[in-house]
Protein backbone atom coordinates (compact mmCIF):
# COMPACT_ATOMS: atom_id res chain seq x y z
CA UNK A 1 0.00 0.00 0.00
CA UNK A 2 1.30 3.70 -0.91
CA UNK A 3 -0.37 5.05 1.78
CA UNK A 4 0.56 5.37 5.30
CA UNK A 5 -0.95 6.18 9.26
CA UNK A 6 -0.55 10.66 9.28
CA UNK A 7 -1.09 10.72 5.67
CA UNK A 8 -3.37 13.33 4.17
CA UNK A 9 -6.17 12.11 1.92
CA UNK A 10 -9.10 12.96 -0.07
CA UNK A 11 -12.22 10.75 -0.76
CA UNK A 12 -12.64 10.27 -4.28
CA UNK A 13 -15.91 8.50 -4.63
CA UNK A 14 -19.00 7.23 -2.79
CA UNK A 15 -21.05 8.69 0.14
CA UNK A 16 -18.32 11.22 1.48
CA UNK A 17 -16.50 12.41 -1.89
CA UNK A 18 -14.51 15.20 -1.59
CA UNK A 19 -14.29 14.95 2.13
CA UNK A 20 -10.45 15.42 2.95
CA UNK A 21 -8.73 13.77 6.38
CA UNK A 22 -5.89 12.04 8.21
CA UNK A 23 -5.43 8.61 8.00
CA UNK A 24 -5.38 6.94 11.57
CA UNK A 25 -5.58 3.39 11.06
CA UNK A 26 -4.51 1.10 8.35
CA UNK A 27 -5.41 -2.39 7.29
CA UNK A 28 -3.51 -3.65 4.98
CA UNK A 29 -4.48 -7.02 4.60
CA UNK A 30 -7.77 -6.58 3.37
CA UNK A 31 -6.59 -3.09 1.51
CA UNK A 32 -8.77 -0.82 3.78
CA UNK A 33 -8.01 2.49 5.72
CA UNK A 34 -10.06 4.53 8.38
CA UNK A 35 -9.81 8.32 7.66
CA UNK A 36 -10.31 10.81 10.50
CA UNK A 37 -14.42 12.22 10.20
CA UNK A 38 -15.30 10.31 6.73
CA UNK A 39 -17.43 7.34 6.59
CA UNK A 40 -18.94 7.95 9.90
CA UNK A 41 -21.16 5.56 11.61
CA UNK A 42 -23.26 5.05 14.33
CA UNK A 43 -23.05 2.22 17.05
CA UNK A 44 -24.51 1.30 20.09
CA UNK A 45 -22.25 0.95 22.49
CA UNK A 46 -23.17 -0.89 26.22
CA UNK A 47 -21.57 1.16 29.37
CA UNK A 48 -17.87 -0.46 31.21
CA UNK A 49 -15.93 1.17 33.70
CA UNK A 50 -14.53 3.41 31.17
CA UNK A 51 -16.79 4.44 28.76
CA UNK A 52 -20.23 5.61 29.12
CA UNK A 53 -23.19 3.12 27.31
CA UNK A 54 -25.31 4.90 24.20
CA UNK A 55 -25.28 5.75 20.71
CA UNK A 56 -21.88 6.65 19.27
CA UNK A 57 -20.37 8.03 16.01
CA UNK A 58 -17.06 6.26 14.97
CA UNK A 59 -15.40 6.20 11.66
CA UNK A 60 -15.71 3.11 9.59
CA UNK A 61 -13.28 1.37 7.16
CA UNK A 62 -12.79 2.97 3.68
CA UNK A 63 -11.22 0.99 0.86
CA UNK A 64 -7.82 2.17 -0.05
CA UNK A 65 -9.07 2.39 -3.82
CA UNK A 66 -11.45 5.29 -3.21
CA UNK A 67 -8.84 7.78 -1.73
CA UNK A 68 -6.48 9.49 -3.39
CA UNK A 69 -3.08 11.45 -1.59
CA UNK A 70 -3.24 15.33 -1.52
CA UNK A 71 -0.38 16.84 -2.77
CA UNK A 72 1.57 19.14 -0.64
CA UNK A 73 1.71 21.88 -3.06
CA UNK A 74 -1.26 22.18 -4.82
CA UNK A 75 -3.74 20.91 -2.01
CA UNK A 76 -5.11 18.27 -4.59
CA UNK A 77 -5.16 14.76 -5.36
CA UNK A 78 -2.49 12.78 -6.84
CA UNK A 79 -0.85 9.41 -7.14
CA UNK A 80 2.29 8.55 -5.40
CA UNK A 81 5.62 7.44 -6.82
CA UNK A 82 8.69 6.60 -5.23
CA UNK A 83 13.02 7.49 -6.40
CA UNK A 84 15.94 6.80 -5.01
CA UNK A 85 17.85 10.09 -3.61
CA UNK A 86 21.48 8.42 -2.29
CA UNK A 87 20.69 5.74 -0.61
CA UNK A 88 17.26 7.00 0.38
CA UNK A 89 13.85 5.47 -1.15
CA UNK A 90 11.34 8.52 -0.93
CA UNK A 91 7.72 8.82 -1.80
CA UNK A 92 6.78 11.86 -3.71
CA UNK A 93 3.67 13.52 -5.11
CA UNK A 94 3.53 12.61 -9.33
CA UNK A 95 1.78 16.02 -9.64
CA UNK A 96 4.35 18.16 -8.33
CA UNK A 97 7.51 16.60 -7.87
CA UNK A 98 7.47 17.31 -4.08
CA UNK A 99 8.47 15.07 -1.72
CA UNK A 100 6.14 13.29 0.98
CA UNK A 101 6.67 12.98 4.59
Amino acid sequence: MKVKKGDKVVVITGRDKGKTGEIIEVNPTENRVKVRGVNMVKRHQKQTMQTPGGIIEKEAAIHVSNVAHVDPKTQKPTRIGYRMEGEEKIRFARRSGEKIG
